[in-house]
C-alpha cells in the first residue's frame, strides 16, 4: 500500500494545473453510467459475455474495428490514424469477484455472490471513454490497440489472450496497464520501474499418518503435531535461508484435518500462497519447502507430499515506458501528484504481457472511500472488500491518461 503520508497531499480536484481533457469531462456522466451498468451486472472470470457484448456495442457505435474471442471472452479494438507502423496497447480488465456485495445503492450488484470489488468496472469504463475520444479526434500517428481482458482474478486471462495470438495478430512496441488504488489520493498517480507486484503461487501439502482412537495415540501416527511443526518451519525459510533484503511471503491459509473429537485423523492437508518479486527467491522457497515437508514427515515415521503451482509471474515495469508514463501523468496532474509506486505482494496477470512486450503498470488514486454513496456497506472501501465502490470522479482522469499516453507514444514524427 502507499505510504500513509500521501493522504495529506492535495488532490487533483484542487490542482490548478490539472490537464483533464475537456471533451471527456463533457461526457463524464455517460462514462459513469457505463461504469455503474457494468458494476450492477458483474461476471466472473471467463464468463464476461454480457460485459464483452457491451464493450463491443460501444466500439461499434464509434466505428472502431473490433476482434472478439481472444482468451474466450476478450475484446480488442483497433484505432488507426496516419501512416506510421508504430503501435501500442492499452489494457483494461473486465471480470468481477465471487463476493456478496454489502452495498445497497442503486447500482449494487443484482447477482448474489458476484461483485465488482476490485474496480474492473471502472477500468473498462475508462478505456471505453478513451476509445471514444481517440476514434473521434485521432491526434496521433500509428495504431492503438484497446485490450479488454477477461479473467484477471485468478484465471490468467492475460496469458490466455497471449496464447490466442494477441501479440502476433496485433504487434505492438509497448503495452500499458492501470489499476485504481484505494488509499492513494484521488486524482494522483503512482508508477515506478522494476517489480511492482509479486508473483502468485499456491501450494498444497499432505501429511499422511495412521488414524486411531484418540484415547490410544500410541497405536497410530498422528499427523497433527507434524503439520504444526511444518507450518512453523516454513517461516524459517524467509528468516534464515533467504536474503533478508529480498521480500517474500509464505502464508498457510488452509488447514484441513479430522472429523470427530475422539478420532486421530490419518491425514492433514495444508494449503496457502507464496509471493516473491524474483524467480530466484521462488526457486529457493520451493526447494526448501519440499525438503522441510519430506524430512519432517520422515522424522516422525510418516510420508508427506508437496506441490507448488506457479500461477502469475511478478509484474515488472520497464524503465523507458515508466518514464513516458510519468511524463504524461505530470503533464495532466503536476509532478507533485505523481508518486513512487510502492511494490505490493498482490499479484496481477498483466505480468504476462510485460514479459512479452515492454510497458508499464501504474496505480490511479481512488481516494479513501469518501466518494461512496449513501447505503454503502459498513466495511472499508478497499480492494476485494464487500463495501468497495469505484470512485466515479476519477473516470475522466484515467481516460485522459490513456489518451495522452497514446498521443505521446504515437506523436507524429
Amino acid at each position: 500500500m502507499p505510504d500513509s503520508s500521501l493522504s495529506a497531499q492535495p488532490s487533483a480536484e484542487t490542482n490548478p494545473n490539472q490537464g483533464i481533457i475537456p471533451e471527456i469531462v463533457g461526457y463524464a456522466e455517460e462514462i459513469s453510467a457505463w461504469r455503474r451498468r457494468i458494476h450492477a451486472h458483474p461476471e466472473l472470470c471467463y464468463q464476461e459475455v454480457a460485459t464483452a457484448d457491451f464493450v463491443a456495442e460501444k466500439l461499434a457505435e464509434w466505428e472502431i474495428p473490433l476482434h472478439r474471442g481472444l482468451g474466450k471472452t476478450g475484446v480488442v479494438g483497433v484505432v488507426k490514424s496516419g501512416t506510421s507502423p508504430k503501435a501500442i496497447g492499452l489494457r483494461a480488465d473486465m471480470d468481477a469477484l465471487p463476493i456478496h456485495e454489502q452495498n445497497r445503492f442503486a447500482h449494487a450488484s443484482v447477482y448474489p455472490g458476484k461483485m465488482h470489488a476490485c474496480g474492473h468496472d471502472g477500468h473498462t469504463a475508462m478505456l471505453l471513454a478513451a476509445a471514444r475520444y481517440l476514434a473521434t479526434q485521432r491526434n496521433f500517428d500509428g495504431t492503438v490497440y484497446l485490450i479488454f481482458q477477461p479473467a484477471e482474478e485468478g484465471g490468467g486471462g492475460g496469458d490466455a489472450m497471449i496464447r490466442d495470438g494477441l501479440f502476433d495478430r496485433f504487434p505492438m512496441q509497448a503495452v500499458f496497464g492501470m489499476h485504481n488504488w484505494p488509499g492513494l489520493p484521488a486524482g494522483s498517480f503512482a508508477v515506478s520501474p522494476g517489480p511492482v507486484m509479486a508473483s502468485l503461487n499456491t501450494f498444497r501439502i499432505e501429511v499422511n499418518g495412521k488414524g486411531c482412537h484418540a484415547a490410544l495415540p500410541h497405536l497410530g501416527l498422528d499427523p497433527t503435531p507434524v503439520a504444526a511443526q511444518i507450518i512453523l518451519a516454513l517461516q524459517t525459510i524467509l528468516t534464515r535461508n533467504a536474503n533478508p533484503l529480498e521480500a517474500g511471503l509464505i502464508s498457510v491459509t488452509m488447514v484441513h484435518i479430522g472429523e470427530a473429537t475422539n478420532i486421530i485423523a490419518d491425514r492433514c492437508e495444508l494449503a496457502g500462497t507464496v509471493r516473491t518479486f524474483s524467480a530466484e527467491l521462488l526457486d529457493l522457497i520451493e526447494a526448501r519447502m519440499a525438503e522441510i515437508v519430506r524430512h519432517t514427515c520422515l522424522a516422525h515415521g510418516m510420508e508427506g507430499a508437496f506441490e507448488l503451482t506457479r500461477s502469475y509471474p511478478p509484474t515488472v515495469n520497464h524503465a523507458e515506458q515508466v518514464a513516458v508514463s510519468r511524463q504524461v501523468m505530470a503533464a495532466i496532474v503536476g509532478e507533485e501528484l505523481v508518486y513512487a509506486q510502492q511494490p505490493t505482494m498482490g499479484a496481477e496477470d498483466f505480468a504476462f504481457m510485460l514479459q512479452r512486450v515492454p510497458g508499464s503498470y501504474c496505480f490511479l488514486g481512488n481516494g479513501e472511500g469518501g466518494h461512496r454513496l449513501p447505503d454503502h456497506g459498513a466495511g472499508p472501501c478497499t480492494l476485494h472488500n464487500a463495501s468497495y465502490d469505484f470512485n466515479d470522479a476519477i473516470l475522466p482522469l484515467g481516460a485522459s491518461y490513456w489518451v495522452r499516453l497514446a498521443e505521446t507514444c504515437l506523436a507524429p514524427a
